[in-house]
């Protein structure tokens, strides 16, 4: 069982494999392990992520995508089947929550634009209160992040996949542009420093032989 297509492959899907030729590939394709438990592997870029996209469904049939975000490692692993999130305070329309209460079915996306990496995961969403789970509430908590969480957002795999990098632009943030950075200053720092060497030992020739 692969999961993840056993999921997406629904009869239109396979229909249009048929009309564009990649249908006998994906009727002999077997996954090389179950895509239905995270692995150390996954679990290592979820715990890096800040933030993702996630799809919903409304009651009309409309897709919704939405970008949730936080610091660093914001996504919790409770374990091999289950993430957490802080569910912070947006612009109040609580549509992704209003689907989710009549469709828990959503759909994630979590990129490493620097790496060109892009892991699709489908799942079932389910809202909780804090105030009822202390000890989820801990668990959640970034600390200095001045947001505050409304309700804790669990997801509960259904299976994954991994998407190949093309098209994939790489993006950097702030902070991985300053840490690529960091050799570039520290070098400018010593030619300055070895300037300022010269600049002083010129100056120590010249007043020698102005006398």
């Amino acid at each position: 069982m692969y999961g993840f297509l056993d999921i997406a492959s629904t009869p239109s899907v396979k229909a249009a494999q048929e009309a564009y030729g990649s249908a006998p590939h994906w009727r002999s394709f077997k996954g090389d392990r179950a895509f239905d438990r995270f692995t150390e592997n996954e679990a290592a870029f979820i715990a890096a992520r800040d933030s993702f996209y996630m799809a919903t469904v409304s009651e009309t049939g409309w897709p919704y995508v939405q970008h949730r975000g936080g610091s660093a490692g914001f996504i919790r692993m409770l374990d091999d089947r289950t993430l957490a999130i802080p569910d912070y305070r947006g612009n109040r329309q609580y549509i992704s929550l209003g689907n989710l209460v009549a469709n828990d079915r959503a759909a994630l996306i979590l990129m490493d634009y620097p790496a060109r990496r892009r892991l699709k995961i489908f799942a079932r969403i389910e809202a909780k209160s804090l105030a009822d789970d202390r000890e989820l509430a801990a668990r959640l908590a970034v600390p200095g992040y001045r947001a505050h969480p409304e309700r804790a957002l669990l997801i509960h795999l259904e299976a994954f996949d991994w998407n190949c990098p093309q098209h994939i632009t790489p993006r950097f943030t702030e902070a991985e542009i300053d840490k690529a950075l960091e050799p570039v200053r520290q070098r400018l720092a010593a030619l300055e420093a070895e300037n300022a060497e010269l600049r002083k030992a010129l100056a120590g020739v010249q007043a020698g032989t102005a006398d």
